[in-house]
């Protein structure tokens, strides 16, 4: 009998744990989580990821606004450094069930369909049948027409250059499969008629070495360096334009470029924001 008691009361905690109360059914309560990857840059993020969840929020008013960071690192940093408190995806979507939420809306504001994007779909997945309705939009560069429309974006903030110029925009990059978009977005900028745009990636391909092979080999003079991230952060300040040697504007100059830098965001960039948008109008048309 004591061994019984002890399942029962050990199945009732799990049960708790994982919020098993039955499907949110019945109930008009709309939820929008924005999910994006973070940045310790307290302003850059103002002007970037707070701006999305901003026009977000405004464009779905319906629905009640919550946000979530897949970076845990950032997190514990806001955590510690400024006792703000941000929830990952799983403490996030736990706590929209628990207040009652029927429709989910979530917008990942990730680049591309890589690792961050696999690690928040599988946070929400305990959850999708726990909702009425449980809509994901997809990241920036998920289809053909997206990459032209970042292409346009990209393209109209590049200031004015000469032809010797290089435009090099720095992504992320992953050893995630994802990882492809970058080469593909290269190649859709050449065939857009832009053969001075090359995109590089800090941790993944094309590498610098790729990149600086290519404009050399192309005969380029000068290098125009610029954030292909959601946020101007640590890597755009740092990897990119920062002053140490391992950083692209460091390594560009000691292969005899000259070089400038534009610390500029994805997410401040209206059109931008505005596929994010799209995306998430899109998610809602495909549910019904």
């Amino acid at each position: 009998m004591k061994k019984i008691i002890i399942m029962v009361v050990s199945l009732m905690m799990v049960l708790a744990l994982t919020g098993c109360q039955g499907v949110n059914s019945k109930t008009d309560k709309k939820a929008l989580l924005v999910v994006s990857f973070g940045s310790s840059f307290v302003e850059n993020r103002v002007v970037s990821i707070d701006a999305l969840e901003e026009e977000l929020g405004a464009t779905f008013s319906e629905y009640d606004a919550f946000n979530a960071f897949t970076s845990q690192m950032i997190i514990d940093i806001y955590k510690e450094r400024d006792q703000v408190t941000y929830k990952n995806v799983e403490e996030q979507i736990e706590h929209i069930y628990k207040k009652g939420y029927g429709e989910v809306l979530v917008v990942p504001t990730h680049v591309i369909n890589g690792e961050e994007y696999d690690q928040m779909n599988e946070a929400l997945h305990p959850f999708k049948d726990k909702f009425e309705i449980l809509n994901v939009s997809k990241p920036l560069l998920s289809s053909v027409e997206d990459y032209t429309r970042v292409i346009e974006a990209m393209m109209d903030e590049v200031p004015d250059v000469d032809e010797k110029t290089a435009v090099v925009l720095m992504g992320h990059g992953t050893h995630h499969d994802a990882n492809s978009a970058y080469p593909a977005l290269d190649y859709a900028f050449k065939h857009a008629g832009y053969p001075q745009v090359f995109i590089g990636t800090v941790e993944g391909s094309p590498s610098f070495e790729d990149v600086a092979k290519d404009i050399e080999q192309s005969g380029y003079e000068k290098v125009l360096l610029m954030p292909l991230m959601i946020v101007a952060g640590d890597h755009a300040y740092n990897d990119m334009a920062g002053d140490e040697e391992d950083s692209w504007k460091v390594m560009f100059k000691a292969k005899g470029y000259d070089v400038d830098y534009v610390l500029k965001g994805l997410g401040e960039l209206s059109s931008i924001r505005e596929l994010f948008v799209q995306h998430a109008n899109e998610a809602l048309v495909d549910e019904k």
